[in-house]
């Protein structure tokens, strides 16, 4: 069959840039192709950035000549077609097949040209099996047709674009809004996972934050069956830190081919994606987003979005911890108010009150007054009635000012001390000298962060570790001062833990120059149970002394 005229071709080429969705496109090519050469088989191999077919299309019903071209000498073949048409009256004529027996059966003819996009060569379009001859009419036929390909396939990869962008946008919008929505950050922050991995077609995406010292770790996993995942401490010299450090996402080909895999986890997945969550200058996290083995790469344009969607996450993440911290000062600023009403105003007229009750009552007991003995006695229990209202008043007072940070530190750690034994059911000891009472009273500025300590220590002993006795002690020494809570529980488990409050605290440790580390209780050590209880944890928590 010859090569049709003039008419076939642009009808080709109009079938070929007619659509924009890019299966479309290629599946159109390789019909076009074995429509104008007349070759019963057809097929086009996208590459991937190493090189390696990454999608397979055919058309046409031969076996024989699949079977061939999918031989290892075969590949090489393909893997041979160059910038200029590849024509062979028999596939096994090729240099490639010269180990084969002398007298070996014909086998196909074929034709092979190169698919290019922007100077690139994105794939592979051959033809084979055709019974006559393919002409040099069907090879510059097809090469046109390859030609008009590629630029189908860069409108087909802008239009995808577009549409991936707009996706993107539409997620980093709906998270935006739901952090300044006063969403609790965790759950926001399982949003952000789900979400991205939703809309980037990823099978899981991971959120590394940071954990205790100076480790990054995964806290926060959506997809696969990723509980192996959470609580994964990321090497510090690996890809995660790397993006952090420099603020520019990078992407992975493939994580099975990888030969240094410091996340063995890691390897049965193939392309990755790592984008930080920068907050201006600072790196809070890194967003990574995994795809199974042989899923399409990521692409510039999606990391060049996803860098920006985490971006708009980590701004977010930031205000919303802001306006916590901002609500938080005014509700300590309206206790303070209520304090100074109550003592202002409350007290002053039940003061007043009070003096002219008993002013009343030293008329009616002078002699001759001639008031019952009843209403003496009324008078009586209005005076104690005052005197009770105020006390109790005080004693609101008292409390709110404490809570606003009036008390000396140890006295607040007390009342927590007194809370977990009553409200936790733990059998708590806390010590601490004069000279760490008096170190701490010197550093307002760590009030806050000593209570946050001291409570989530209460609560993982509780909640997670499952612990009868808890030993707290305070000290100041050589320019250093130390928290230290020592459980009889179950210890941590890295491989579940979430870890969410712990990286809270060290973080406030290195804004003081301290260390925050959570170890097991060791075998040749006695936790806080006494040599009674095994087991258990130690959570340690620094800040440095002027």
């Amino acid at each position: 069959m010859t090569s049709r005229p003039g008419n076939g071709m642009l009808n080709a080429v109009l079938s070929v840039t007619s659509h924009l969705e890019l299966h479309e496109v290629l599946r159109n090519v390789v019909e076009a192709a074995a429509d104008l050469t007349g070759a019963p088989y057809a097929a086009i191999g996208v590459l991937d950035a190493a090189g390696e077919v990454e999608t397979h299309l055919e058309t046409g019903d031969a076996p024989d000549v699949r079977a061939l071209l999918t031989h290892p000498h075969g590949v090489e073949v393909l893997e041979a077609i160059g910038p200029e048409p590849l024509l062979l009256e028999d596939l096994i004529d090729h240099p490639r097949f010269a180990d084969l027996p002398p007298g070996h059966p014909r086998t196909a003819r074929f034709l092979g040209v190169q698919v290019r996009v922007r100077d690139h060569t994105y794939g592979r379009l051959y033809l084979a099996g055709k019974a006559e001859p393919f002409t040099d009419d069907d090879a510059d036929q097809v090469r046109l047709l390859a030609a008009a390909a590629g630029i189908a396939v860069q409108n087909a990869r802008l239009y995808a674009a577009a549409r991936t962008r707009e996706r993107w946008l539409a997620v980093g919008q709906e998270i935006t809004t739901t952090l300044l929505s006063g969403t609790d950050i965790e759950e926001a922050l399982g949003l952000i996972a789900a979400r991205v991995r939703q809309v980037a077609h990823a099978d899981t995406a991971v959120i590394v934050l940071p954990g205790l010292g100076e480790d990054w770790v995964i806290e926060f996993a959506d997809g696969d069956p990723v509980g192996d995942l959470v609580g994964i401490v990321m090497p510090p010299t690996g890809r995660a830190m790397t993006v952090l450090r420099d603020g520019h996402g990078i992407i992975v080909d493939s994580f099975a081919r990888a030969r240094n895999l410091r996340v063995p986890q890691f390897g049965r997945y193939g392309p990755s994606l790592y984008a930080p969550l920068m907050a201006g200058e600072n790196g809070i996290g890194v967003l990574i987003l995994l795809r199974r083995t042989g899923a399409p790469e990521f692409t510039e344009n999606e990391l060049t979005i996803a860098e920006s969607i985490a971006r708009q996450a980590a701004l977010a993440i930031t205000l919303s911890e802001s306006r916590q911290a901002q609500d938080l000062a005014a509700l300590l600023s309206e206790r303070s108010r209520i304090a100074r009403d109550l003592h202002d105003l409350a007290i002053q007229h039940l003061f007043a009150t009070g003096l002219r009750l008993g002013q009343a009552q030293q008329r009616f007991l002078e002699p001759g007054g001639g008031v019952e003995e009843a209403v003496a006695g009324d008078l009586e229990a209005a005076l104690d009635g005052v005197d009770s209202a105020v006390g109790q008043i005080r004693r609101i007072v008292h409390a709110l000012r404490t809570d606003a940070e009036n008390a000396p530190v140890t006295e607040r750690v007390n009342r927590e001390v007194a809370l977990a034994r009553s409200d936790l059911g733990l059998a708590v000891a806390l010590s601490f000298d004069e000279a760490t009472a008096a170190a701490l009273q010197a550093r307002e500025d760590l009030a806050d962060d000593v209570m946050a300590v001291v409570r989530e220590g209460f609560a993982n002993a509780a909640r997670h570790a499952r612990a009868e006795h808890v030993q707290v002690a305070l000290v100041a020494d050589d320019g250093q001062f130390t928290i230290t809570i020592t459980d009889d529980g179950v210890g941590p488990d890295p491989a579940t833990d979430r870890r969410s409050g712990l990286a809270n605290l060290a973080g406030r440790a290195r804004r003081h120059g301290g260390r925050c580390t959570l170890t097991t209780v060791g075998s040749g050590q006695t936790g806080a149970g006494g040599a009674g209880r095994a087991g258990g944890a130690v959570l340690t928590w620094t800040a440095d002394l002027p």
